[in-house]
């Protein structure tokens, strides 16, 4: 899990990803065209990222195509966002506003 925070953590890999979910299956080339960083930096980055299993390599003849794999992420997400739902957030603010709204003090005057 440690690896996939760490991979997230930067945002020229999560654009990586971005690009992954628009067009899977993309070669170096194609992902380089989306940054403004040589194919060296690029490359250390889809390392990272396939390191913390976020993307899978597939080779298609001399070409290596590169795929998003969003098993980790939802792993995140089962793991802890999903505890904050949505509604159960509403929830929470709305008990909120109904007890600020109870300790508000009578204006004087």
């Amino acid at each position: 899990m440690d690896a996939v925070f760490k991979a997230l953590a930067d945002p020229s890999r999560r654009k990586l990803l971005d690009q992954l979910y628009i067009h899977n299956g993309q070669t170096l080339g194609e992902l380089c065209e989306h940054l403004d960083m040589t194919r060296q930096a690029v490359t250390k980055h889809l390392a990272l990222l396939e390191t913390a299993h976020l993307i899978a390599i597939i080779w298609q003849g001399r070409e290596k195509l590169h795929y998003l794999n969003p098993a980790p992420i939802q792993e995140i997400y089962d793991r802890w966002l999903s505890k904050y739902e949505r509604h159960q957030l509403d929830a929470l603010s709305e008990l909120k506003r109904k007890l600020e709204e109870t300790n508000k003090e009578p204006e004087h005057g």
